[in-house]
């Protein structure tokens, strides 16, 4: 996922340990990191960012977000408004709605024009919230989920070790043929072939997301004795990247459900999929 999210070495809850503090003055860490690619932006039509000078701001506890140079954004489609926020981590944020003949999003641009001292390198910046331009794209391959990290990684592996399954006290998969799926700053997920989960315990959800790095992934709920876990379960049916892999496996949140690996109990990882 992310230096900055989860497990990553610069996260909440880092898996390693580093042999110096790295909790600055502030209590997060940034690290504004120049951008290779062309970033475009597309909103109501109109190309509202093209950018060969993006940077990815890295910040403790969030994903990476794309900043750009003021001269790279459509000033004549930024609107000021009264808007202002605050974060003790990179100073006062002002914002601009961005606005088209075709439509309006208000306060979707910021930039910290007066940033803390810590935080000078966000100067002469602005940020877009990514949900507003319809779409993105790095040259000319289209972004989807957020900006790609380029400090993240997946791995997958196969195993031989059984991996079981339980919800309720009910095994839902059991198997000895998972392929297990490393990446950056999340749990390790094992996905299952069909043959070994209780496919009967399955009911389809409406549920899709898009990851960045994976793909479009499908949900399904698990009734297990007539109690409904909903979207427990994911698939990815179309992946992309590193995770072909896994298609057409399925797997499970760890978060929720009991995982036993070679006969052992997993601990349960707490992140923003747990509840």
């Amino acid at each position: 996922m992310s230096l900055t999210v989860g497990t990553g070495p610069f996260g909440k809850q880092p898996r390693g340990t580093f042999n110096f503090d790295v909790a600055p003055a502030t209590g997060s860490v940034l690290f504004f990191d120049p951008v290779p690619q062309r970033i475009r932006a597309l909103f109501a039509g109109e190309t509202v960012v093209d950018s060969q000078n993006a940077k990815l701001l890295h910040e403790t506890g969030h994903l990476p977000v794309y900043y750009f140079p003021l001269e790279d954004v459509r000033q004549d489609l930024l609107e000021p408004t009264d808007t202002r926020t605050h974060c003790p981590h990179k100073g006062d944020a002002t914002y601009w709605s961005l606005k088209t003949q075709r439509r309006t999003a208000p306060d979707a641009v910021w930039a910290y024009e007066e940033p803390i001292e810590p935080a000078q390198f966000l100067r002469g910046h602005v940020a877009l919230y990514w949900h507003v331009p319809d779409e993105w794209f790095a040259e000319d391959e289209q972004l989807f989920g957020h900006p790609r990290d380029p400090y993240s990684r997946i791995d997958v592996y196969r195993t031989t070790r059984r991996v079981r399954i339980l919800v309720d006290g009910e095994t839902i998969a059991d198997s000895v043929r998972t392929r297990a799926l490393f990446e950056t700053g999340l749990p390790t997920r094992y996905y299952f072939p069909a043959e070994d989960v209780r496919l009967d315990l399955l009911e389809p959800s409406e549920q899709r997301t898009r990851c960045a790095y994976k793909g479009s992934a499908s949900y399904w709920h698990v009734r297990v004795g007539g109690e409904l876990h909903e979207d427990l379960a994911w698939t990815y049916a179309a992946p992309q990247h590193d995770a072909e892999p896994v298609r057409d496996l399925i797997a499970f949140f760890n978060e929720r459900v009991e995982v036993e690996v070679g006969g052992e109990t997993q601990e349960r990882p707490a992140t923003q999929w747990s509840r």
